[in-house]
């Protein structure tokens, strides 16, 4: 039972089986926690999730797949929708973990990610397998030409933790790409700003990542309206991510970000 990967949909399907285990072995899930699988595709690595878990909900947009999936596995609920269209509330209700596992097609990884992050404080964790370019983005020290937006959010809002790295080799279609498991340790608990304000000042700082903060961040905050206790003088790869948080909270505490 297998179907053609489809490149619209930026499919390439595990078939290594020692990866495969090697992926279902590193998720930390316990009894009656729930796990979502995100582009399941044919099932190798739901097959190994349901060695270990009673509990997995496979999310699948393409209906090929979701056939192939229905008749290997009768008794495993099958979601056939978007990724992100999906209600995390309405999936971890009643449950008292959830953890998210997935090979993410690598043009919508970043969407992923950031889905991820809005509904952080339903999920326990997630292991994703991703281009190992973005992967390293996420974990990136400041003062480094791969930290970046990606970088400060998703540092702020979980612990993320490259696992392991993928050869391109496992997949086919081959990618052109490497690839590489991340952990996302969803453990920071809330923020002191909004996640909007805090995008929003992100990536005002990250436009213009060459020019001084006190310059990049004029489309937010006047040079003369600038607070203290900030070296506006830096660049945006200078500043740790709990400056940006500390930033925003400052400027929506004195109504400057409403």
């Amino acid at each position: 039972m297998s179907i053609r990967p489809k490149k619209s949909l930026g499919q390439h399907f595990l078939k290594d089986t020692n990866m495969i285990e090697k992926i279902a072995g590193a998720l930390n899930a316990g009894p009656g926690h729930r796990i979502i699988e995100i582009g399941p595709g044919t099932g190798l690595l739901t097959e190994g999730l349901l060695k270990r878990y009673e509990d997995v909900v496979a999310v699948e947009l393409d209906q090929r797949a979701v056939e192939v999936l229905k008749q290997k596995f009768p008794e495993l609920r099958i979601l056939h929708k978007d990724i992100l269209d999906i209600d995390f509330e309405e999936l971890v209700l009643e449950k008292e973990k959830t953890h998210v596992i997935g090979n993410l097609p690598y043009y919508i990884t970043s969407q992923i990610l950031f889905l991820l992050l809005e509904n952080r404080a339903l999920l326990a964790d997630a292991l994703l397998m991703m281009q190992k370019e973005v992967a390293e983005r996420l974990v990136a020290n400041i003062r480094t030409k791969d930290y970046g937006i990606l970088s400060v959010q998703t540092q702020l809002m979980c612990t993320p933790e490259i696992l392991f790295e993928v050869p391109r080799q496992v997949f086919t279609p081959q990618p052109n790409v490497d690839s590489a498991m991340v952990r996302l340790r969803f453990d920071q608990g809330p923020l002191t700003c909004s996640d909007p304000h805090l995008k929003t000042v992100v990536r005002t700082a990250f436009n213009q990542r060459r020019k001084k903060l006190s310059n990049a961040l004029k489309p937010i905050i006047d040079k003369s309206a600038l607070p203290d206790g900030f070296d506006f003088d830096k660049r945006a790869e200078a500043w740790e991510p709990s400056v940006y948080e500390k930033l925003t909270a400052l400027l929506e505490e004195d109504g400057i970000l409403t």
